[in-house]
């Protein structure tokens, strides 16, 4: 079952930036996410991470200077890992169920649900545990001084982050390939072509293979880096 929703933004104060934080999520069940990262992590292990960096991510939201804060989630939450700790975490939001067959659909509803608030939408996944608070704030602060669209490259040639300020174009995303080395490249065209101006974020690396999740866990602090630390000490040969 899921928490009931949550509060919206940071006690509500007056100061919040006027937008909404939106996080894709999947339930961090063995199988079923993070399966990239295996065979070098085991099924439980690559699960047990994505739930180091959606918890990660939900403290990032949690503190972020953002009005209103949605989850649109997919899984049954009871199978996750750390599932106690997600539950309460996502007390703290609004949940939303992901709506649509191909994940393009479920991007784009998703931004449609969450433009209910009225205000701007910068959507994140859950792959980013190393996007803190004040970077999720500033890139949303920068999504509503534009009043346009903000993109946030991905190293792997998608995007980390989109900012909608809106919600009409978000039905461009059912037609462009996800999960690509030119996701984002045809996003930005897409939007472009649209009459939309996209302005750049920060390139991060999203954690998709064993190679992201070192290189992130080298870079940032978290349950994440912690975790990935200690699976890969225990995993590594002690010399005789």
């Amino acid at each position: 079952m899921f928490p009931r929703p949550g509060v919206d933004g940071p006690l509500g104060a007056a100061d919040a930036v006027p937008a909404t934080l939106l996080v894709m999520a999947k339930s961090p069940i063995p199988g079923f996410a993070k399966t990239r990262l295996s065979p070098q992590f085991s099924p439980v292990d690559a699960a047990y991470l994505a739930a180091c960096a959606l918890l990660d991510t939900l403290d990032a939201v949690r503190e972020s200077g953002i009005r209103h804060r949605v989850v649109a989630w997919t899984g049954d939450i009871d199978r996750a890992e750390r599932s106690v700790e997600l539950a309460a975490a996502l007390r703290d939001v609004t949940v939303v169920p992901q709506r649509g067959d191909s994940f393009g659909e479920r991007l784009a509803n998703a931004h449609l649900d969450a433009a209910d608030f009225g205000v701007p939408v910068l959507q994140i996944g859950m792959d980013t545990p190393q996007a803190d608070a004040d970077l999720l704030t500033r890139s949303a602060a920068r999504l509503v001084a534009t009043g346009d669209t903000v993109l946030g490259p991905a190293a792997d040639g998608g995007w980390w982050a989109l900012g909608l300020s809106d919600p009409r174009p978000a039905h461009l995303l059912t037609d462009i390939p996800m999960s690509t080395d030119r996701t984002g490249e045809l996003t930005e065209t897409a939007l472009r072509h649209a009459g939309f101006r996209v302005h750049a974020l920060p390139t991060l690396t999203d954690v998709d293979t064993y190679a992201d999740a070192i290189s992130v866990a080298a870079t940032s602090r978290g349950r994440f880096a912690r975790t990935v630390t200690e699976l890969v000490t225990v995993k590594t040969p002690v010399p005789l």
